[in-house]
């Protein structure tokens, strides 16, 4: 009889988890590829025509209410001018605590931690008392408003959400940095900048890629907040809001949402898969040689 161990209980119950948590996946991946009705009657059954995913892909890139393709093209302007700008700021912050060695920068890095624990449901109503304060208490100006519910709106709104665990994942690997690489470029005349963004920025990659997709997937995947800032029916809008305009008081077309769905999925998911290792990389660097 062969003995089980430790790790045959352990594989057992990895393929569990991956089971587990690629069900929802699976769900979407068939249910795409069956009309509504279909979904209705037996969500878990197969599609008996698998070409019925190509008139689904086909109905909603043509729906008027979705506009997918401005969609997804406000997706990624969203995702990559935020993602680079929290890589941006996040990566100077966490150097100047890091290199800075004073108690006020101390409490400024515990003040970034501790922004990390805060929901953002304990700020989504102060936020919006906020922009009705700008539009109503001070008179702002319709052009500044629309400014606001616009790109420069969203982008700032998820610079500020992300950049407190962004400081803190940069802040621990840029412990591991050698101090001496930095006095030797200012023994050679670089200036502060130059330093940071020749010596210190090229070191940072492997946390530079993961901060990139963590927050990549997170505001490319996110609902709640381009929903508040940009609202619904707006010229801007985001697929994940695209994906919503699906959804009606009394109609609910799942086959075209779990199309959606799937459509705006399928490129965040790629571009995991083929960093996914600097992301271990990034983090283990950092929380080892930190």
């Amino acid at each position: 009889m062969m003995k089980i161990n430790k790790l045959h209980i352990l594989e057992a119950v990895a393929i569990l988890l991956f089971v587990i948590y690629m069900l929802p996946f699976g769900i979407v991946l068939v249910n795409s590829s069956k009309p509504s009705l279909k979904i209705i009657m037996d969500p878990l059954a197969f599609p008996e025509n698998p070409s019925q995913f190509i008139t689904n892909v086909t109905t909603v890139m043509n729906s008027p209410n979705v506009r997918y393709v401005s969609s997804f093209f406000s997706s990624v302007v969203i995702t990559v001018f935020s993602v680079g700008l929290l890589i941006l700021f996040s990566s100077m912050a966490a150097w100047v605590l890091v290199r800075t060695k004073t108690k006020l920068s101390g409490v400024i890095f515990m003040v970034f931690v501790a922004a990390i624990v805060i929901p953002f449901q304990v700020v989504m109503f102060p936020l919006l008392s906020w922009f009705r304060l700008l539009e109503v208490g001070l008179g702002l100006s319709e052009t500044t408003a629309r400014l606001l519910q616009n790109y420069p709106g969203i982008i700032l709104a998820y610079l500020g959400f992300g950049s407190s665990f962004s400081i803190f994942l940069f802040h621990g690997f840029i412990k591991s940095v050698p101090l001496e690489l930095e006095e030797a470029a200012t023994i050679d005349g670089c200036t502060k900048p130059a330093t940071f963004f020749k010596i210190v920025f090229p070191i940072l990659t492997p946390i530079t890629v993961t901060v990139m997709i963590l927050n990549g997937i997170w505001i490319w995947n996110d609902f709640l907040l381009p929903l508040l800032v940009l609202g619904s029916g707006n010229a801007v809008q985001t697929l994940p809001l695209a994906v919503a305009s699906f959804v009606g008081s009394f109609v609910k077309r799942w086959d075209l949402i779990l199309t959606a769905t799937l459509m705006t999925m399928l490129p965040i998911v790629i571009v995991f898969l083929i960093l996914q290792k600097h992301i271990i990389k990034g983090i283990v660097d950092g929380a080892v040689k930190g």
